[in-house]
């Protein structure tokens, strides 16, 4: 039994989603600390799930949401793309004549966004000022001799995708990816996902909270030793002193500033409604994204083991692989544990965000069986 066993589970579930609600609360009572969670979800347009848990988050309150981010980023690079702004299989440098040299200028914009650059980092590594500063992290990128020839590997860009990716936008559009962010996706559609939090809105934000692992949990990391050269160096852990991602997520620069592979504010409603506007009618309006953009986007593009974090069959076209999903699902998790994706076949929208870390970081486990009950529920109704 957890010690969260008497918590109270707040909101809604349409008819027929009753079992998700009980899956939520049980993941709930199983932590040893409050997750401080919340889960949305929409089938085919219509909320069918709105649901929270903890001490202090209801369904309004707005955290870090971490690689979330690039879902919303790219999101945006498939939009361009499907007007005929940007093409896929063009050099990155046809937009971003300064990248080049060390194999850069052969890139294609499909092999950018689906990790293949070699560009996880500087050699220096970024402050927390410096990390919420695309421009800034976009700059001294293109100057970085890549750690693989680029389009020879793949590996997760953690904290740097969003501002390479986000380049393109801005030599493209002459816009940050933030901006036509906010233009394109979330203001239309009202979506509680920012990327560059308002101050109107600060009264809502919550900090993530720190990881608290149970002693077997702190055992086992002791156990497994430093990172491997790759991962530290991607998740800007090789300088001195190390990132913590919980004082980045805080930061106020990235509240501020919204960096794009990692650096959103929102819920589990906005990043539901992110999912939801982009693979059906929402909210009046239209689908954001074409059947044969949601195909190609969703299509594995990287076959085999990351080079950073060894996971097998990781990313699509800015969006990772969702096998929990189904084959044509698209989304991305956040390190704190959250997740959303979006599976065109069930027309399920998901959103789930916690703001206690979790152990160890990334989609949080408690996803899997959530999905598989919304998933259940969608199939039923």
């Amino acid at each position: 039994m957890g010690v969260n066993e008497g918590v109270t589970v707040d909101g809604t579930v349409a008819a027929g989603w009753e079992p998700v609600r009980e899956e939520f609360a049980a993941a709930v009572a199983a932590e040893p600390h409050s997750p401080e969670a919340q889960l949305v979800v929409h089938h085919r347009g219509r909320r069918v799930v709105d649901l929270w848990a903890g001490e202090d988050t209801d369904g309004e309150t707005l955290s870090g949401v971490y690689s979330i981010t690039k879902g919303a980023a790219h999101l945006v690079v498939a939009l361009l793309v499907q007007d005929g702004v940007l093409d896929w299989d063009r050099p990155v440098s046809a937009y971003w004549p300064e990248f080049t040299g060390d194999g850069k200028e052969r890139l294609t914009l499909r092999q950018l966004i689906s990790h293949q650059s070699g560009l996880i980092n500087t050699d220096e590594g970024f402050d927390y000022d410096e990390i919420a500063d695309d421009a800034l992290i976009a700059s001294r990128l293109a100057r970085q001799k890549p750690f693989w020839e680029p389009g020879t590997a793949y590996g997760y860009h953690a904290f740097v995708i969003g501002a390479l990716t986000g380049e393109v936008v801005r030599r493209a559009t002459g816009r940050s990816v933030q901006e036509v962010y906010e233009e394109r996706v979330r203001a239309p559609y009202g979506l509680d996902l920012y990327l560059g939090l308002p101050a109107s809105e600060e009264g809502r934000w919550k900090p993530v909270l720190e990881m608290l692992p149970t002693p077997e949990q702190r055992a086992a990391q002791a156990a497994s030793g430093p990172l491997p050269d790759l991962l530290a160096v991607a998740f800007n852990a090789h300088r001195e002193p190390p990132m913590d991602l919980i004082v980045h997520a805080n930061h106020p620069r990235t509240r501020e500033l919204g960096p794009a592979s990692a650096g959103g504010m929102g819920s589990a409603r906005g990043i539901a409604g992110l999912y939801a506007a982009a693979i059906g009618a929402f909210d009046g309006r239209a689908p954001l994204l074409e059947a044969d953009t949601v195909a190609e986007v969703a299509r594995l593009h990287t076959p085999g083991p990351d080079a950073v974090t060894a996971e097998p069959d990781h990313f699509g076209l800015g969006f990772k692989q969702q096998p929990a999903a189904g084959p044509q699902a698209f989304g991305h998790s956040g390190a704190a544990g959250a997740q959303g994706f979006a599976d065109p076949v069930t027309g399920v929208a998901y959103g789930y965000t916690r703001r206690r870390f979790g152990f160890p970081g990334g989609a949080a486990p408690e996803n899997e069986r959530l999905t598989a009950a919304v998933l259940e529920a969608a199939r039923a109704v």
